[in-house]
């Protein structure tokens, strides 16, 4: 993924980023009607679509991480699609297979090409690590490329496309770890934690009753997409790159400007993409307050979700029960905001 050149928003732009902010506003009321708390995990969602991102979401079963990617669907008029992960599940039970049929009028036989559930505009993928790696590995080209190849024949997906994942976080029989090409293609991981006392009060009275909220669609996909190109044009001043950059190369064991806590628990940092990702996060999040230009407070406000599941702990981290928030913590602490790793 390259990220455009970004230039200064045109003034006429202003009324663009104003309606940006009302539809966003918009899209968060008609969340609220079903989802009871959860603001960040709205706000990495809707940043992750702007963005053209793909988000992982991790939870322990029962916290509406369905319930919220469904809705997120129907509020912008988006062809959704739902596949449980299982152990049996084929590459084929997610891109699509050919068929041989034949011409009732020619008597000709030939293939056909019958897509599978990846050809929507969001597509869930349930606890996507019960399925093996060939399987998970089924939506790499689709992630990154908005295609998909079969038979020797390249189909595109119709933007936008994002694939939103689930994944319990207890380990179990039957799980399969993501690969870490397959982790670099989600721009965020997203941990979703337990509701407060006053949310989950709210969330048992708002779902033991026969009554379930009506969810309007307030955005169409062509106005998705216009947001999209909205964010590519948001214009980044050359610090907030290069602190995105040194977020990320301080990431890297073997960095000359690593931290002695970074050397000595990490094995793997994270690579270019967590960069590129955490610049078009920031666009994004600007995009969501209806600003005109990211800053570097955007940049480390989405440091965990883009980082943290791109680093990877070594066996002393392991040993001392060291998980990559802390890392991503120490990282944030030794690159304060004026600093620049070369």
């Amino acid at each position: 993924m390259k990220i455009a050149e970004s230039s200064p928003t045109p003034v006429e732009d202003n009324a663009a980023l104003e309606k940006a902010r009302v539809a966003v506003e918009a899209i968060r009321t008609q969340l609220k009607r079903r989802i009871v708390g959860q603001t960040e995990v709205i706000d990495r969602l809707l940043i992750s679509l702007f963005a053209r991102g793909h988000c992982l979401i991790i939870g322990v079963p029962g916290l509406a991480k369905t319930r919220l990617i469904a809705t997120l669907a129907e509020a912008i008029d988006l062809d959704f699609k739902r596949v449980q992960f299982t152990p049996d599940l084929m590459p084929s039970d997610i891109t699509g297979t050919e068929i041989l049929e034949e011409d009732s009028r020619t008597g000709k036989r030939g293939f056909r090409f019958i897509p599978g559930p990846v050809f929507c505009n969001i597509l869930l993928a349930d606890e996507i690590n019960r399925t093996p790696p060939k399987t998970q590995a089924a939506l790499l080209q689709a992630m990154q490329e908005g295609e998909v190849t079969a038979g020797g024949q390249t189909h595109p997906l119709s933007p936008p496309f994002l694939v939103l994942a689930t994944q319990n976080p207890i380990e179990q029989e039957g799980t399969y770890p993501l690969p870490e090409a397959q982790l670099d293609r989600f721009m965020f991981s997203v941990h979703v934690e337990y509701p407060s006392f006053e949310d989950e009060v709210m969330i048992v009275q708002s779902t033991t009753t026969s009554h379930n909220e009506a969810i309007e669609a307030v955005l169409s996909p062509a106005e998705i997409l216009e947001l999209q190109d909205l964010v590519l044009r948001i214009p980044v001043a050359e610090p907030v790159v290069a602190h995105a950059v040194s977020l990320v190369q301080a990431s890297r064991p073997r960095n000359d400007g690593a931290s002695d806590f970074v050397q000595e628990y990490v094995a793997w940092g994270a690579g270019p993409r967590a960069s590129q990702f955490l610049i078009l996060g920031a666009k994004a999040r600007a995009l969501l307050d209806g600003r005109a230009a990211a800053s570097i407070d955007d940049v480390r406000a989405l440091a965990h979700g883009v980082l943290q599941h791109r680093i990877v702990p070594n066996f002393h981290a392991e040993a001392e029960r060291i998980e990559t928030q802390r890392i991503v913590d120490e990282i944030l602490d030794a690159t304060p905001a004026h600093a620049t790793v070369k």
